[in-house]
């Protein structure tokens, strides 16, 4: 940790994580406690991530925010039980006779500035990656060790999920005190190689209906939504589970797709409903199931979160031929040669049956771009002192 003019700062990177069993519904709204477990995938950070730089200094004399370069206001009731909470951790340890290497007084205020490399609230869990790497940042310098979960998920539900990488369920406990509603990890990022995502970018808009608002509503309002939780999702988990351990990606597929079209299905069934998924994201789905279809087998599946970007899993051996298939049949505008991010991918051409099995009229410009990435770890801290986002005196840096 540099130490310049006893600002004690520290920058950390958080993934994104994509729900493959969907959290949907809070059971208490002030602890953020959910109706039902959930599983994700982190995303590799190399693609998308968020970066986090927190400092602490007696001078400061407020706790301060910056999200993208714009300071936002620090009242705001979620940040402020994140504050709360790791400040409560960190007098915790002090009490517990931890003797804290850093002489830093728990009063000390801190500075906070936050950079995605992608889209904010355009379903792209920006939500979850950012409150995660807020977590692990003020962990890190208000020295707490013990289990962030808890910090977290007071941010953003998901959030817990970002705290781990590979694949992560989180489990929705069963006390009122939310102290077993925690994440863990069910295996790491170097268990399944060959896996690769696709994350396909509909829209940079935000979204219509916040995820904050529209699960209240569907709480209240979807019959189908407590089924759900109650009588189907304990199964599924099991199954997702085993799924992943067993590198079985037909069966992980087909539950994938019929979970994400579930969780739609509970919006739809929402009261007024909510309709996330936009045209171009049903002329996804159907791309999918048609590719499929010409393949005799699941090679390819769909997800959506709160929003109209697809994300696909795939196998490494299917990548190339999926975003052929996906470039054939929404043909960029404009942006050719950057229709593609992230991970490098072979062109190929795509076969006349495959062509004619797609028959799809082409939506030109439907699909903005495609990131390719892969699974990825968790939380890291950068050691390199010129990744702060704060200088020395504790204000964001001017863009260079």
């Amino acid at each position: 940790m540099a130490s310049e003019k006893r600002l004690e700062v520290v920058t950390c990177t958080a993934p994104v994580n994509i729900a493959v069993i969907k959290y949907w519904g809070k059971r208490d709204e002030e602890l953020i406690l959910p109706i039902n477990s959930s599983l994700s995938v982190t995303l590799h950070q190399d693609q998308l991530k968020t970066t986090t730089t927190a400092a602490i200094n007696r001078d400061f004399t407020e706790d301060r925010i910056w999200l993208n370069g714009r300071e936002e206001d620090v009242g705001q009731p979620r940040l402020q039980a994140c504050l709360r909470e790791i400040r409560r951790l960190a007098r915790k340890r002090r009490s517990d006779g931890h003797e804290d290497p850093l002489p830093l007084s728990l009063s000390y205020k801190v500075h906070v500035a936050s950079v995605n490399n992608f889209p904010t609230g355009a379903g792209l869990a920006s939500s979850a990656a950012g409150y995660a790497c807020l977590a692990y940042a003020l962990a890190q310098v208000y020295g707490v060790e013990s289990d962030l979960s808890e910090v977290a998920r007071r941010g953003s539900g998901s959030a817990c999920r970002s705290l781990y990488g590979g694949f992560v369920e989180w489990q929705m406990g069963e006390r009122a005190d939310g102290k077993d509603s925690i994440a863990r990890q069910v295996a790491p990022e170097s268990h399944w190689p060959e896996l690769r995502v696709l994350v396909l970018v509909v829209s940079t808009e935000r979204k219509p209906t916040g995820s904050t608002v529209g699960m209240q509503t569907s709480v209240e309002t979807s019959a189908l939504l407590r089924f759900r939780a109650e009588a189907l999702v304990p199964a599924r988990m099991a199954e997702m589970t085993r799924c992943i351990r067993e590198r079985d990606f037909q069966a992980f597929g087909q539950l994938t797709m019929k979970d994400s079209n579930q969780f739609h299905a509970t919006c739809m069934d929402t009261f007024p409903p909510i309709s996330y998924l936009s045209d171009t994201s049903r002329r996804v789905i159907h791309l999918v199931h048609l590719f499929n279809a010409h393949h005799g087998q699941t090679k390819v599946a769909y997800t959506f979160d709160a929003g109209a970007n697809a994300v696909i899993f795939t196998l490494d051996d299917t990548v190339a031929e999926f975003a052929a298939a996906v470039r054939h049949s929404f043909p960029p505008e404009s942006n050719g040669d950057k229709f593609l991010k992230g991970l490098p991918v072979e062109p190929v051409p795509l076969s006349d049956e495959l062509k004619a099995a797609l028959g799809m009229d082409p939506t030109p410009g439907g699909i903005k771009y495609i990131i390719a990435t892969q699974v990825g770890p968790g939380p890291q801290v950068l050691d390199d002192p010129g990744a702060h986002l704060l200088g020395p005196d504790g204000l964001p840096k001017a863009a260079a």
